[in-house]
Parts: C-alpha cells; structure tokens; sequence
C-alpha cells in the first residue's frame, strides 16, 4: 500500500519539479543572449492579433448580457440608471481579467501545447539540441514574452468592448440615458480597480503560456500523446486561470485597498 502511495505522489512531485525548471530556464533564457527577436514578434502577431476576436466578442456579449439580466433585476428596486455601475465595475476588477484568461487558456495554451507536442513527438526537439540552439530560449521564451505583454492588451480590449455592449443595451433596451450610463461608470471606477483589472492579466498571461509550454515539451506518445496533451493543457489553463485569479485578487484587495 506504502508502494502504491509513493508511486501515485511521483508523478505530480517530477511534474511541479519540471515545471519549476521550465521557469528557471526560462527567466534566465529571457534576460541573455541570443534574442530571437524574430520569434518574439511572430508570437505577439499570434497570440495578440490572432485572439482578438474571440476576445471582442466575448467581451461584447457578455457584458450585453449582464446589462440585460441587472437590469431588471434593479428594476426591482428601481435602481435601474446605475447599471453602469455594475457592468464597469465587474468587467475591469474581475470579468475582463478572466474571460480573456478562459479564452486564451482554450485557444493559445490549446496551441502552444499540440505546436511543441508535435516538435517532441517528431524528435524537432532534439534536433534543435543537436544544432546547438536552446529549446527553451528559442521556443519557449518567445511565446512567454507574447503572452505576458498581449494578455493585458486584449484585457483592455475586451473591457472597452464589453462598457460599450452594456451601453447599447442600457439606452436601447433599458431605455437608460446614455448621459447617464456613463455618468454612472464613471462614478464607481477607483485607481485601484483599474491597477487590479492591468496588474491580474499580466500573472494570468504568464501561467496560461508556461502551462501549454510545460506541457508541450513533456509530451510523449505519438499523436495520441499529442491529443493527450492539447487536452491536458486546455484544462490545466484552465483551472489554472481560476485558481490564480483567486490568490491574486486577494493579495491586490489587501495590498490596494
């Protein structure tokens, strides 16, 4: 039974293991030589550009949504001109940050991890060891940079679309003045929710592409190990996305306000 444990608790020990050598390699990879500016480039056209989107329309619907269902909720108590409020507020502090998160867990940490499963299953990997160019530098590097400086950028996107859908619906389904609206989102923003809606995407950005990266370069299998991978990176961003978002909106609630 002893054996049984030990040998189940193996596998997640050499994976937080790995994963925590993929980190080290990879700041130490970002701050020398060789650049491959090239492949940074590449990867911000890919991950920001190729995102945007399924990053607006999310960001548009969903807050067209909520507008609709708080608004008549607050009819209720008719409160209905302060859903500004509500659709500002919840999409920088915490919609915004996570939507995005979800998106880019399900379409880049989904890519980043089938590109370089393929890579490894097709001995590329090893290929680029032999010519002497560093994986982690040239592959893995690159794509942690894009995610890192784009996920803030689509963040903003997707909250400046989604105030924008929650107006549309306010003044033409809630029949709400658009003065108003505005008025409205304006009075409830602080500096310290927008520090929290830029500060979050920049954490979430990093594990979304260092998870599909880790589980890229641990793919073993063939294009069965491949699907297994493109699966397992999906979920693992995933829950990743959620799980972090949690830690850091309350490190960022004791820190700022």
């Amino acid at each position: 039974m002893l054996t049984l444990l030990t040998n189940w608790l193996k596998g997640p020990v050499l994976e937080v293991q790995e994963f925590v050598r993929l980190q080290a390699a990879t700041i130490r990879g970002a701050f020398s030589r060789p650049f491959y500016f090239h492949d940074v480039v590449e990867q911000f056209d890919l991950i920001g550009i190729g995102s945007l989107t399924v990053v607006l329309l999310t960001g548009f619907f969903t807050e067209a949504v909520l507008a609709l269902q708080t608004g008549m909720t607050l009819d209720q108590f008719g409160a209905r001109p302060v859903v500004g409020r509500l659709v500002s507020a919840s999409m920088i502090r915490e919609l915004g940050p996570a939507l995005t998160g979800l998106m880019l867990a399900g379409r880049i940490g989904s890519g980043i991890a089938a590109e370089l499963g393929s890579m490894m299953v097709t001995d590329q990997i090893n290929a680029l060891r032999a010519l002497g160019t560093d994986p982690v530098r040239k592959l893995v590097v690159p794509r942690v940079l894009a995610g890192l400086f784009m996920t803030p950028v689509l963040t903003i996107i997707a909250d400046t679309v989604g105030i924008l859908g929650g107006w549309i619906i306010a003044v033409y389904q809630l029949q709400v003045a658009s003065s108003l609206y505005w008025t409205s989102v304006t009075d409830v923003l602080y500096i310290q929710d927008t520090w929290m809606g830029i500060i979050k995407p920049f954490v979430l950005g990093y594990v979304i592409v260092t998870i599909g990266c880790h589980v890229g370069l641990r793919t073993t299998g063939g294009t069965q190990g491949v699907g297994r991978s493109t699966t397992n990176a999906v979920v693992a961003a995933s829950v990743g996305v959620i799980a972090v978002d949690f830690f850091v909106t309350r490190l960022l609630i004791t820190l700022l306000y």
